[in-house]
C-alpha cells in the first residue's frame, strides 16, 4: 500500500538541502565578501546525485559571473558539511547558478512604479 504524501521525495530532500545550506553559508563558509547571498531554490535530479543551487544577491561586490564561479568553487566545502547533516545515501554534487528573478521583479516593480506616477 503506497502512501499518500504531500510532496515527492524529491521535493522533501531539496527543501531539507536548501535548509541546510543557508545554516552553512551563516556558520561555516564566509560569503561576505561576494555581497549578501542568499539561497533562493534548489533543484535535485530524481535520482538524487546532483543538485542546481539557484542564488540571488544583494549588494553585490562583484559582477554576478565572478560570483557564480566563487559559489561553484566553494561547492567542494558546502557539499562537505552538508553531507555531515544531510541523511541519505550519497550526498549529492552541487552547482551554483544565478537567480535572475529578483533582479526581474525589481525592474517590473520600478515600471509599474513609474506608470503609476505618470498618471
Amino acid at each position: 500500500m503506497r502512501s499518500e504524501r504531500p510532496f515527492k521525495r524529491t521535493d522533501r530532500v531539496a527543501n531539507e538541502i536548501q535548509h541546510i545550506l543557508g545554516k552553512i553559508q551563516t556558520q561555516h563558509i564566509d560569503l561576505s565578501d561576494l555581497g549578501f547571498i542568499t539561497i533562493s531554490r534548489v533543484k535535485i535530479s530524481p535520482d538524487l546525485k546532483s543538485v542546481k543551487v539557484f542564488f540571488s544577491v544583494v549588494q553585490p561586490k562583484h559582477t554576478i559571473e565572478n560570483i557564480q564561479l566563487s559559489m561553484n568553487k566553494k561547492a567542494k566545502a558546502f557539499r562537505k558539511y552538508l553531507g555531515m547533516e544531510l541523511r541519505i545515501k550519497f550526498t549529492p554534487s552541487l552547482k551554483f547558478y544565478y537567480d535572475d528573478t529578483v533582479a526581474y521583479t525589481q525592474k517590473l516593480d520600478s515600471i509599474f512604479h513609474d506608470l503609476h506616477s505618470d498618471d
